[in-house]
């Protein structure tokens, strides 16, 4: 037991250093007055002092942070009605079926495939409609299309931990379906609508492939910015804009998570 308890804490510091190593190496030369080679130039704050004085970059994180809280709102409120019509909706068993199918399709669906078929389908629309030009509201439908799967299977799992008994007595007691959703359904699932919208606000934060093939010339968003930068070299400005993406991603997670535990909380109180 022993020789079993010390080489799962070997492989689990190994696990940690393989996933935190390489970002604190990237938090490490971000403050790195050296701009070329490994070595170390002293502490300095000055690469973080250019992102701000650089208009392209600051268009960049205003349209990654419109993308990612449009994406995230529309997507939560559709993922959290279809998982209730799904999970709640008496529907027949090869028809549930189908749509759970459809509902996981999203989730392992690869990115570049779920791109280029996004790509195609507004092609028909434009031919169609003469409407949708790429640019942001291309970009925000398709966010939208593979977050609502994401958002939809949290909130389901939730769902199904929630007796039906509460959904019963508030109709006893003469309740509509939506003054039931409203006050019983929707504060029960508070804390998987949280999670949700966490999940879905990092993966448009963090979200390239589909936000490059179905961006605008005006909607860059840092994902592309720092692939495009790349290509020149990877500078102490990539570094510090990489770290600055991911210290936000850390706090809005840590920001969802504080919510959804006092939401659970409350509903258990």
């Amino acid at each position: 037991m022993k020789r079993s308890g010390w080489f799962v804490n070997v492989l689990a510091i190994g696990v940690f250093a393989l996933l935190y190593l390489p970002l604190l190496c990237v938090m490490a030369f971000s403050v790195n007055a050296s701009r070329m080679g490994l070595s170390w130039g002293g502490f300095t704050l000055s690469w973080y002092a250019k992102l701000f004085q650089d208009e392209l970059i600051l268009k960049a994180a205003a349209n990654t942070l419109e993308l990612a809280l449009a994406s995230t709102a529309i997507s939560t409120v559709l993922g959290t009605l279809l998982a209730i019509g799904i999970q709640r909706l008496p529907w027949g068993k090869r028809t549930g079926g189908a749509l759970e199918g459809l509902l996981n399709l999203p989730v392992v669906t690869p990115d570049i495939i779920f791109a280029v078929a996004l790509v195609i389908a507004f092609g028909a629309l434009r031919s169609l409609t003469g409407m949708f030009e790429l640019g942001m509201p291309t970009m925000i439908i398709g966010h939208v299309a593979f977050q609502v799967a994401f958002v939809a299977l949290i909130i389901r799992s939730r769902l199904q931990a929630i007796a039906v008994d509460f959904e019963e007595a508030a109709f006893d007691l003469y309740a509509s379906y939506g003054r039931m959703l409203w006050t019983v359904i929707l504060p029960l699932l508070r804390p998987a609508i949280f999670a949700g919208a966490a999940l879905a606000f990092t993966l448009s934060l963090d979200d390239f492939v589909i936000s490059f093939f179905t961006s605008g010339p005006d909607s860059i968003t840092l994902p592309i910015y720092i692939y495009a930068a790349v290509h020149r070299g990877v500078t102490p400005e990539i570094h510090a804009l990489s770290t600055l993406v991911m210290v936000l991603t850390i706090l809005v997670v840590s920001l969802m998570q504080w919510l959804t535990a006092k939401s659970e909380k409350e509903s258990i109180a």
